[in-house]
């Protein structure tokens, strides 16, 4: 499974319209996204306009070829491309700025574990 984590920048001045746009996404776009296969898919709002999305999925590349190929995906991102900055004519699900990951809980729990380290850091 790979952890997506990724940032773009909301225009300042469409703030409130781009959080009520994704109060009420589109039913066939949230079911484009579920079908591309991602899940576990949030966005997180500063009020300086700097956004952080999260997803989940097994394969970006076949998720990613899926949207591409979406019509329902092309529209919605055609209207959402005027909320960001710095898209240089990209789509906003093509344009983002893609987080590294360098660190998550769970995976180093299971490693301790997978190791035969207690949570304390001891030997079990």
């Amino acid at each position: 499974m790979d952890r997506i984590c990724f940032q773009l920048r909301v225009k300042p001045e469409r703030l409130d319209e781009y959080t009520e746009r994704h109060a009420r996404v589109w039913p066939e776009m949230l079911r484009e996204i579920a079908a591309s296969g991602r899940r576990n898919y949030s966005l997180f709002l500063r009020p300086d306009g700097l956004l952080i999305g999260y997803f989940e999925t097994d394969d970006l590349a076949a998720s990613q070829d899926y949207l591409d190929a979406s019509t329902v995906a092309a529209d919605w991102e055609r209207e959402m491309g005027d909320f960001f900055e710095d898209l240089d004519g990209a789509r906003p699900d093509q344009g983002f700025d893609r987080l590294d990951e360098v660190f998550n809980l769970d995976d180093q729990l299971t490693s301790l574990r997978t190791n035969g380290v207690n949570q304390n850091g001891n030997r079990s």
